[in-house]
């Protein structure tokens, strides 16, 4: 079965352009689009999208509103941010929210297409660029002390988790530890019910957030 989505931006010429890109993969498929928070919420619940892209600034209720309440409601749907500002505040809100991912607008098509992939299969994916302003931000807003759940973990569970908080796939981590992707799975979900973590982008910020990385 393809990859669905709905794309959530204002300007209807950006969600044309994504539209087209995407729908040109074989396993993409565009369900629709919306122009606000507010519509995109809506029809998230309506058409139930495996991901939607969701563009930061938009009129009447944001993206990172929109992502909240899309997350908050127990939706399966993965929540990829899209914005044209590499802002702090911006990514570090939509990660503590639970999004899955957050990538420039000015990535080439080919990276946008790879996100969706990416976050569909249960990935994060941030931008390199993007990575490196959360890890400067992280840092300098908390204490660098791991916590009492953090050493609950064992070596190769660790192992994993600092591996997801570089932002590689399942399939990287395998490659990486000379393990089985299944195998790998298994340790991210044991990892995730320890730290009580709903998925893999909060896993990027409790790591950061606790000094591991």
């Amino acid at each position: 079965m393809p990859t669905t989505v709905l794309i959530a931006d204002d300007q209807a010429m950006v969600r044309a352009g994504f539209a087209a890109l995407l729908g040109a993969a074989d396993d993409i498929t565009v369900l629709g689009d919306a122009a606000d928070g507010l519509i995109a919420v809506d029809e998230v619940h309506r058409l139930k999208p495996d991901v939607v892209l969701m563009d930061v600034r938009m009129p009447r209720r944001d993206g990172l509103w929109a992502a909240e309440q899309i997350i908050s409601s127990g939706s399966s749907t993965k929540v990829l941010m899209l914005t044209t500002f590499d802002i702090d505040d911006y990514v570090y809100s939509a990660l503590r929210i639970g999004a899955s991912g957050f990538l420039l607008k000015d990535a080439p098509a080919d990276e946008l297409v790879r996100a969706v992939r990416v976050v569909a299969a249960g990935d994060a994916l941030l931008a390199p660029s993007v990575t490196k302003r959360l890890i400067e931000q992280v840092t300098s807003r908390t204490t660098r002390k791991a916590t009492a759940a953090a050493e609950s973990l064992t070596p190769r569970e660790l192992e994993v988790l600092l591996t997801v908080a570089d932002g590689k796939s399942n399939g990287e981590i395998a490659d990486e530890l000379f393990v089985s992707e299944q195998t790998v799975k298994t340790h991210v979900s044991n990892m995730l019910t320890k730290l009580g973590l709903r998925d893999r982008a909060q896993a990027v910020v409790f790591a950061y957030e606790n000094g591991l990385k």
